[in-house]
Formats: structure tokens, sequence, C-alpha cells
């Protein structure tokens, strides 16, 4: 008898009495079962094991009876998330990537990144934004920060444009977004291309436009400790330009071209070709149809997620806001929408009488979780190791440098209880008052 093979694009056999099916060891219901244990694992609970044993029992009867998942890597579910990627952020191409820092580098390639080109980027963001440029001998040029959001200031932005400038990479740290009419009034006066590093800001808007849109360029981490994730890892790339969207899937996995062929195979391979006409050659940052289904799944309630995370934020600075040298994180206004992955705790060293040193480590005293996002990118190894300078980057960058020893960490805004909410709040204001009175 034959049989229907899923298949997948190299093993595209239809029907067959000798099927050749994508995935080589299929999963059954023993295997569902440890995902299950993973995804809800015993937390004490006195009837977990009674339960899990009526789980077990369901899930081995279901396999008893059901197909099994022949595409695992790139199918429909992947094609599913990237057109509801599209959709919500009104993008016109969307790709699903491993991961975000792989999004970037497709970006990048497409750009046309190499060797003597500069890339500008905030001070203060995460070694993925630069992990691409530093790698194929790009220079990373630093932009001061915006100290009220820790963003990238278009001001000093300006100041740091030179004739090798290819790329300009704002960060919506934080979830709040960068003053992008500033960014992309710089870029098009010098025809310079833009792409969004949207790691923590996917569910934001600047203007009426999703974060992510706005550039040439733009997208989102979907790694474990961002808003929503797609079990554990992933990214998603965005743009509107058709010569640029129409290379993605390329881009993403090592140039297969399904619309050529060479002689006596199934398709053929083709490079990247880059803003420049310059050719750049692909690698694989595949995703696989469990992370598209973690993806959908959690972006259907993605809204309803920000908007708790935005009701904690609006508690803290109601709270924080009545203790002076302390400066609450800036609201959200008809123009800027945040998506409040984390909370923007400054102080004013002067009327406090200490530093954001001395505060975190009353914080930390006190059970409180607060980190600093992220370090100056100058300061680390790598940098000094490439011949970069970094006291005389950091003397660039003067309000980074204030900004990050002296005046702002950051704290915690995934689902907190409101005991744990209260705490948090009243914590930071104990701390700022023992600093004022020398304790």
């Amino acid at each position: 008898m034959s049989e229907k093979s899923g298949g997948d694009f190299r093993y595209s056999v239809g029907e067959s009495k000798v099927p050749w099916h994508a995935v080589g060891e299929f999963f059954d219901g023993s295997d569902a079962l440890e995902l299950v244990k993973f995804l809800l694992p015993d937390n004490g609970e006195a009837d977990y094991a009674v339960k899990l044993a009526n789980a077990a029992k369901a899930l081995s009867e279901l396999s008893d009876v059901a197909g099994r998942a022949t595409k695992l890597t790139l199918g429909k579910k992947v094609a599913d998330a990237e057109a509801l990627a599209c959709e919500y952020f009104g993008s016109k191409y969307a790709c699903f990537t491993s991961n975000w820092t792989g999004g970037m580098e497709i970006a990048y390639k497409l750009a046309g990144i190499s060797a003597g080109d500069e890339v500008i980027m905030p001070a203060v963001t995460f070694i993925a934004t630069m992990a691409y440029p530093l790698s194929v001998g790009a220079k990373i040029v630093f932009a001061d920060i915006d100290p009220e959001t820790i963003n990238l200031d278009p001001a000093d932005l300006e100041r740091k444009i030179t004739p090798k400038t290819k790329m300009i990479v704002p960060v919506h740290l934080g979830g709040f977004p960068v003053d992008m009419d500033g960014v992309m009034a710089v870029a098009r006066k010098h025809g310079i291309m833009v792409m969004e590093d949207a790691a923590h800001g996917m569910g934001g808007a600047y203007k009426g436009k999703k974060l992510g849109s706005i550039g040439d360029f733009g997208g989102f981490s979907l790694h474990e400790v961002k808003n929503i994730n797609s079990l554990g890892e992933g990214g998603v790339l965005l743009t509107s330009d058709d010569a640029f969207g129409s290379q993605l899937a390329g881009g993403r996995f090592l140039g297969l071209d399904f619309t050529r062929k060479i002689k006596d195979w199934l398709y053929d391979i083709s490079p990247l070709t880059a803003r420049d006409g310059s050719i750049q050659v692909a690698q694989n940052h595949s995703a696989t149809e469990i992370q598209a289904l973690g993806l959908i799944l959690q972006m259907k309630r993605l809204d309803k997620i920000i908007a708790i995370r935005r009701k904690a934020a609006e508690y803290m600075n109601g709270v924080l806001s009545e203790e002076k040298g302390i400066l609450i994180e800036k609201s959200d206004t008809a123009d800027t929408y945040g998506t409040h992955h984390l909370y923007l705790l400054r102080i004013d060293p002067k009327v406090v009488g200490g530093n954001i040193q001395q505060l975190a480590a009353k914080l930390a005293a006190k059970g409180l979780t607060n980190i600093t996002h992220f370090g100056p990118m100058y300061r680390f190894k790598i940098m000094r190791d490439l011949g970069y300078n970094e006291h005389e980057l950091a003397a660039t960058c003067p309000r980074t440098e204030e900004m990050f020893y002296n005046s702002y960490t950051h704290l915690p805004l995934y689902p907190l209880t409101e005991e744990q909410l209260v705490y948090q709040a009243q914590a930071v204001v104990e701390a700022v008052r023992e600093l004022k009175q020398g304790k």
C-alpha cells in the first residue's frame, strides 16, 4: 500500500510505496509526556502525581490513534508565524529565525556591511547588536544616550556621522521607543540605512507605527527572558523593501533557491545580493515548527501581557514619584507606547546623597533583583583586543558614563504578584531614604 509522505523541500515524494519523510525518527506519546513534564513540572502539589498519571494514560491512548508530525522545521507553523507577524506589525515581509542575532546578521548582510564600514549604535546595548559587524571588520561607532530613556540620542548621532557610516542601529532599550523621527531624519539626510534592534520592543509603538516596522529593517528577540518567547529562543526580522524581503528565506537557510535548479538536482544555491550589489554568503538560521508554535501561542496574548506590565509600571511611577531624588521612567503617551520589558529606575545622586551603585547594593540586601542593562560596550575585553580605546570612547559618551555608574538601574516588571510589586516599590523608597540619611 502506498503512503502519503509529509515530505519537505528535499524529500517531497507525494504518494509513494516507500515514502521518504522529512523526519527521520518520529516522536510518540511517551516523548510528548516528557515535554508536558518539562513545561509543567512538579511543584510539590499533593495530587500532581495522580494527574500526571492521568495525562500519561491519555497521551498513550492518543498516541495509538494519532499520526506523527512529519515536518519539524521550516514548515507550515513557521509560515503561519510569519504571516501573523506581518499582519500585527504592518510589515510586508517577516522572517522567523532561530534567534534575533541571526536575524540581525541577515539584515547586516543585505545592507552590505563589510570591513571598513562604520555602524553607529548606542553605547548601551547587548553584544549581539554589534557581533556581526565586528566579525567582518566593520567599525562600531558609539552614540551617547538620552538620559531619560537610555536610548540612542539623535543629536549625538548626527555628530558621529562620517562618509563611512553605512548603517544606524537604534535600540529600543527596555521596550521604550527611541526617538525614531530624529533617527530617520538623520539617516535619510545622509542616505544611511536603519535597522531597529527591538529585542525588547515587541508590541511597542511610535507615533502609530509598531516598533521594528519603521526602519529599513527591524526585529525582535524571542529569548526566554523577553515579554514573550518561542520556547526559549527565536527571532523575527521585518522589512517592507521588496528587494530585501524576497531574499529573507534564502538568507535564513544557506541561499537555497527553489525557483532555480542545477542539472539533475532539486534547487540552486543563490547568494544574497546586498544594497550595493556585493555578494553575500548566507548561513543557517533555521527555526523549528515547535518554536513557531510557541510564538503563535504567546503572540496571541502579547497585548494583554504588555497591558499588565504597563499597569505595574504606572504603580511604580505613582509610588516613587512621591520621593524626592527618584526620577521615574517616562510614561506612555499617544506617541510613545512601550512594552515595559524593564522598569527604568533613575536617581539624582546629589539629592539622594549617593550613587546608583550604593543604591543597588541596598536593594540587593532587601532581596530586590536589579540589573543595570547593559554595560558600556566599549569597556569589554573584545573591544580592547580589536584595538578600540575604551578611555577615548568613554570621553565621547559622557552621559553613558554618568548614567551607568551613577544614576540608573533596571527593575523587573514580569507578572509580579500584588504583594511583590508593593514590596518592590516600598523597598526602593526605603533604600533611597537610607542613602539620604547616610546609612
